[in-house]
């Protein structure tokens, strides 16, 4: 079995990688090409939250966790992929620049002896067309390859790495049974597929599969609020023991994966584009521009003229369970352009956020006592456990917000309309009458 893996990319799958194969006593040689990641983590500080590996990193740097800008010759029994595949922002296109140059570099630090792992979520076919050559190249015949799609969930990664079935695909027999044998030193189970591509398009349904799930729930929610209706109502009473899959709460859906992913499968269709996947992420990507033109439309029926009005944003990272300080699909992106065309101040609060991310993306960042006695309304983005835990009593003082829209429904909606605040959520306002396009 493979013993020394070399990681290449130090991003938030290679970094957990990283974490779990150490913990299993496995050696890694960890990746990264901006100098500032790997200050930190050779100093044992991970630049990225995720329960257990700042703990990792501590017991097992320079020890069996090496970091560097190259992997070093001739030494590792096998290397990870794990470098990022963005999309174009306006194409929407998949970018692999980053593959291939990480295909390049094992085909120059490494040999035919060395086992080759994409773990990169790419469009299917990519493991074949753009990492394979670059090695045949370099090593001529004797590659072995195989896919191996990293699925956890961010909050719960080392378990998951190590509980979750490990799917993985090979170039030929030899590469997948090279992968098993590799794989079976740190997960639970294994599940051989037949091919690459295979492996490759199991990790682009799992991900589409819950985009799609998630953006029913919002588009019945944005249905609910044409009729004046409660989405939490409706969609409790769908799911009471009736023996069908559930409906989703809405919600907003971000991240890393899920805001790329979709776009990596509608890639993978050719000149037959997907009918439902793009659309159900368009419609996701709706859903924060929605709600911060609902705040908008809600301060304007309290208040009048928004202009100099203070906002406070509960929640920037994209989800508040488990928690992360992830920005990357953030909602708050998307909302902050339409906050700002109504010249609203934008207050910002998030217990995994720091200051400067805040004022990065247009925040001033604020207090959470202050963030409801110093507002003229609350938008809760993200259901974190601080948020969750929230007693009005206790952040109301004799200045009090008029509105408070609160996107997970998690706070006491009774104690927000006894206070004289309007309370809303996606797709519902409290007492709110049908529309005449629903009435």
């Amino acid at each position: 079995m493979s013993r020394t893996v070399g990681v290449i990319g130090m991003g938030y799958v290679g970094l957990t990688l990283t974490a779990a194969l150490a913990r299993k006593g496995y050696v890694v040689h960890g990746v990264d090409v901006q100098p500032a990641v790997l200050r930190a983590l050779a100093a044992g500080r991970p630049h990225i939250f995720e329960p257990g590996v700042a703990e990792a990193f501590a017991e097992h740097i320079n020890r069996s966790i090496f970091v560097d800008s190259a992997l070093p010759a001739g030494t590792v029994d096998a290397t990870v992929i794990c470098v990022s595949t963005p999309v174009d922002e306006h194409t929407r296109r998949p970018n692999l620049t980053n593959l291939a140059a990480a295909a390049r570099l094992v085909g120059q630090s490494c040999t035919a002896e060395t086992l080759v792992v994409v773990r990169s979520t790419v469009p299917v076919g990519a493991s074949r067309a753009v990492v394979l050559p670059p090695l045949l190249e370099a090593w001529g015949s004797g590659v072995r390859l195989v896919m191996a799609p990293e699925r956890t969930i961010q909050g719960q990664a080392l378990r998951e790495l190590v509980e979750l079935p490990q799917v993985i695909g090979g170039l030929d027999d030899e590469s997948l049974q090279a992968g098993v044998a590799l794989f079976e030193g740190l997960a639970e189970r294994i599940v051989p597929v037949s091919s690459l591509e295979a492996a490759e398009m199991v990790k682009l349904s799992n991900n589409c599969h819950t985009d799609l799930i998630y953006a029913y729930g919002n588009e019945v929610a944005l249905i609910a609020e044409r009729h004046g209706l409660d989405p939490l109502e409706v969609i409790r009473a769908a799911n009471l023991d009736y023996p069908r899959p559930d409906l989703a709460r809405p919600g907003y859906v971000g991240g890393g994966c899920l805001s790329k992913d979709p776009y990596l499968m509608v890639g993978s269709a050719g000149d037959t584009p997907p009918f439902l996947v793009e659309r159900a992420r368009r419609l996701n990507e709706h859903l924060p521009v929605h709600v911060a033109t609902r705040v908008v439309e809600h301060l304007r029926e309290l208040r009048g003229a928004t202009r100099g009005l203070r906002l406070s944003v509960l929640g920037w990272a994209y989800k508040g369970w488990p928690p992360t300080d992830d920005m990357r699909g953030t909602p708050i992106e998307a909302m902050m352009p339409i906050f700002t065309e109504a010249g609203l101040v934008v207050l910002g609060h998030d217990p995994m956020v720091s200051d400067t991310v805040v004022r990065q993306y247009g925040g001033e960042p604020v207090s959470l006592d202050k963030a409801f006695s110093e507002a003229d309304a609350v938008l809760v983005v993200n259901d974190h456990p601080d948020y969750r835990a929230i007693r009005l009593d206790a952040v109301l003082g004799g200045h009090r917000p008029a509105l408070i829209f609160d996107s997970w429904r998690i706070l006491d909606e009774p104690a927000v309309r006894a206070a004289g605040i309007r309370y809303a959520g996606i797709g519902y306002a409290a007492g709110a009458a049908p529309t005449a396009a629903g009435a």
